[in-house]
């Protein structure tokens, strides 16, 4: 990956960090990251007074991912508004493993890792037996959301 993209990256990220909603802790978050097909997609935490419902970064870019098209992460950064790099927590690293598989590249502190690196012996959908695994989804050509519904 070239450092443009992740200079691209660490900027998108702290723009969408700047439309985090942070009353409790006032640690405002921001995620971006290039997708399989060349998007950029960004997040930014959405914290709730009842705490555990509160959203982090990585679940709004997940979020924007999926209404955009979907599609693979293959890079991925998260920074606080000033822009210094933020690791994801576990559930974040999970939920990025769904979306990314191990070989998705992170920028840590520690320079570019992957997520088999961060989330070693990750869970995902190769371990559920074939029969517990959803239909694909598909989206129509009419677009996201347009799907009908069985």
């Amino acid at each position: 990956m070239d450092d443009s993209v992740w200079l691209r990256l660490r900027d998108e990220a702290v723009k969408a960090a700047q439309y985090a909603y942070a009353p409790y802790s006032g640690l405002q978050v921001g995620a971006a990251a290039v997708v399989d097909d060349g998007r950029v997609v960004v997040g930014c935490n959405v914290e709730n007074a009842s705490y555990g419902l509160t959203l982090c970064a990585e679940c709004g870019l997940v979020s924007a991912l999926r209404a955009s098209g979907g599609g693979r992460l293959v890079a991925f950064v998260c920074v606080n508004a000033a822009g210094a790099l933020l690791a994801p927590c576990g559930r974040c690293r999970q939920l990025l493993h769904e979306h990314g598989g191990p070989q998705l590249l992170v920028t840590t502190a520690g320079g570019v890792r992957t997520l088999a690196e961060l989330l070693p012996d990750a869970f995902g959908p190769d371990a559920l037996p074939p029969d517990a695994l959803p239909p694909t989804a598909t989206v129509s050509a009419a677009g996201p959301g347009t799907e009908p519904v069985a």
